[in-house]
C-alpha cells in the first residue's frame, strides 16, 4: 500500500580534524577542520540522504554504504545522495520538502546557507523553496560546542506522486 505521506528524520555526526574546509551540502566552506569520515563526511547529505531512507523504510547508510567497504573510501557524498533520490523516484514519491539543520560553533556559515539550499534543491529537482537549510551553533557545550565534531539533523517529508496535482 502506497501512503499518501510519508516523513524520515535523520542525524549525523563526525569528529572535526585539522584541515582545509568542510564539505556541507555538496559546498566547500573554507576552515582549519575537515570532517574525519571513510567517506567525504559531509553530514547534511548524509542526514538527507538517510531521513530519505528513512521516510521508504529502507534502512539506513550503513546499509547501503558500509564504511568496511573500500568502494566507499573518500566516496563523495553527493552520490549517495543522488542514490536515496533515485530510490524515491523508484518507489514512486517526490519530495514535499527537505528541512536540515547544520551543528557547528565554527566556523560561522551564514553566509554558505543559500549556497547548500541552491546545491540541494538543484540535485534534488526541486524548488529551493522546499528546502530550508539551518545553522546552529551548540552553545559551546559538548564536542560540537567545543569544535571537536560537527552534524546535521534532517527531517524531509515525501508525498506518493499519485496522490499531488
Amino acid at each position: 500500500m502506497m501512503l499518501p505521506i510519508k516523513v524520515g528524520h535523520a542525524y549525523d555526526v563526525h569528529r572535526l580534524v585539522s584541515g582545509e574546509y568542510l564539505i556541507l551540502g555538496g559546498i566547500k566552506v573554507p576552515c582549519e577542520f575537515s570532517f574525519e569520515a571513510h567517506s567525504d563526511g559531509d553530514v547534511v547529505f548524509h542526514a538527507v540522504s538517510e531521513a530519505l531512507l528513512g521516510a521508504l523504510g529502507e534502512g539506513d547508510l550503513g546499509t547501503h554504504f558500509p564504511d568496511n567497504d573500500d568502494r566507499y573510501l573518500n566516496y563523495p557524498s553527493s552520490n549517495i545522495f543522488l542514490y536515496c533520490l533515485d530510490l524515491v523516484e523508484k518507489a514512486g514519491y517526490v519530495i514535499g520538502n527537505i528541512d536540515c539543520s547544520i551543528y557547528l560553533e565554527k566556523p560561522k556559515i551564514a553566509r554558505y546557507i543559500q549556497h547548500i539550499k541552491n546545491n540541494l534543491a538543484n540535485i534534488a529537482k526541486i524548488s529551493p523553496s522546499q528546502v530550508n537549510i539551518k545553522a546552529c551553533t551548540n552553545e559551546k557545550l559538548g564536542e560540537i560546542g567545543s569544535s571537536l565534531a560537527g552534524a546535521a539533523s534532517a527531517v524531509v517529508t515525501l508525498f506518493n506522486k499519485d496522490t499531488i496535482g
